[in-house]
């Protein structure tokens, strides 16, 4: 089932009673799916392949800027200018031979998105877009697939897991995707480089939870980071029986431009 170094590798996190052999056995076995190789992307693609997950998916088109290194802790200096997927597959893969990675350096669409998270388990959403996170959202809620939302602006972040048929989507609480202008991202109002390491690290954690079946998810329960004054807080909301998607006469019965309004922009990560 395991080999001596697999076994010595992941000895301390087998230790942890919540996990053991049986949650080390499900995470070889399990494929994530992380949409974003950026600041949220990093240490979740770092954790995951740490943690022996079997098969990571990265998807991301962009290409490694000078202006991503404060936070963007996978790549390095010689990295500007390579393709983040390709370059966040060779780092996860020196990291921990045992995983396999599945690159995809392009843009997620609503042309392509079904076929690209038909073959796993779980979805990680590390992008900073508000029309791509709508986008997985919808796409995850019509093909049941659970996932990891999470937001980071400045010293503030936020996260929560949508399980299908068990939790509100992220349309039950946001509901629309604002209009342009309204709702400031990284590139619009900075970010800190650690923030994004301490909500994908909780992204990575909800993920391994999810897989090894520990613990209790951020299931209708969204976490709020305030890294400014150090506190966290827990927000609950309800599934909205009017969702255009996960209600019981949603108007979203399929991944179409017209019907979620997806621009298909990169996201920044």
């Amino acid at each position: 089932m395991f080999s001596e170094d697999e076994l010595e590798r992941y000895s301390r996190q087998i230790l942890v009673k919540d996990i053991g052999v049986k949650g080390q056995k499900a995470l070889k076995n399990a494929k994530v799916l992380v949409v974003g190789a950026g600041g949220l992307g990093s240490p979740v693609l770092m954790y995951l392949a740490g943690a022996g997950v079997g098969t990571i998916g990265i998807i991301d088109a962009d290409r490694v800027d000078v202006s991503n290194l404060h936070r963007q802790i996978l790549y390095q200096t010689e990295d500007i200018g390579k393709e983040k997927a390709l370059r966040a597959s060779a780092v996860l893969e020196a990291k921990n031979p045992h995983t396999k990675t599945i690159v995809y350096p392009f843009r997620l669409t609503a042309e392509n998105i079904c076929d690209v998270i038909g073959e796993y388990d779980f979805i990680v959403d590390g992008v900073d877009n508000f029309s791509t996170k709508f986008l997985i959202n919808d796409a995850c809620v019509l093909m049941k697939k659970p996932f990891s939302h999470a937001g980071v602006v400045g010293l503030h972040g936020q996260l929560f897991t949508y399980v299908p048929e068990k939790s509100p989507c992220y349309r039950c609480f946001f509901e629309e995707i604002p209009p342009a202008g309204t709702a400031p991202n990284c590139s619009v109002a900075g970010v800190a480089g650690p923030m994004v390491g301490i909500i994908g690290s909780f992204q990575a954690l909800e993920a391994v939870k999810y897989i090894t079946g520990a613990g209790e998810l951020l299931l209708g329960k969204l976490l709020v980071v305030d890294g400014l004054n150090m506190k966290i807080r827990t927000v609950s909301f309800p599934k909205r029986e009017t969702c255009a998607v996960c209600g019981e006469n949603g108007s979203i019965t399929e991944i179409t431009n017209k019907d979620g309004r997806y621009d298909e922009k990169n996201a920044c990560g």
